[in-house]
């Protein structure tokens, strides 16, 4: 049984992240899945890598590239992941972690 990220986190403990949180300060509408703010944590979900997604075609991994690149620039952490590291539970585990490293 698949159990969505938001319940994990909820049965876990972890702080409620913010969702759809607009993160760029130079004007970009870029958005992190998921979000701490106060910990420049945030957590994306790469979806349809193996069935020629957005994220797995030329243009989307630029795009990317530019994104998460200028998340780094302006001090963010984000953990990227699958929706097989969703279900297998390593994504929440990732969070947990970082969570705690600061």
């Amino acid at each position: 049984m698949k159990i969505s990220l938001p319940m994990q986190f909820k049965v876990a403990r972890v702080p409620e992240p913010v969702t759809e949180y607009r993160f760029d300060t130079n004007g970009r509408r870029w958005r992190f899945d998921y979000a701490w703010p106060e910990k420049s944590l945030a957590l994306e979900v790469d979806g349809g890598g193996f069935v020629n997604g957005r994220h797995s075609r030329g243009t989307g991994i630029e795009k990317d590239a530019e994104k998460y690149n200028a998340a780094l620039i302006q001090g963010w952490r984000v953990l990227r992941v699958t929706p097989k590291h969703v279900n297998n539970g390593m994504a929440l585990a990732w969070v947990q972690e970082m969570l705690k490293c600061r």
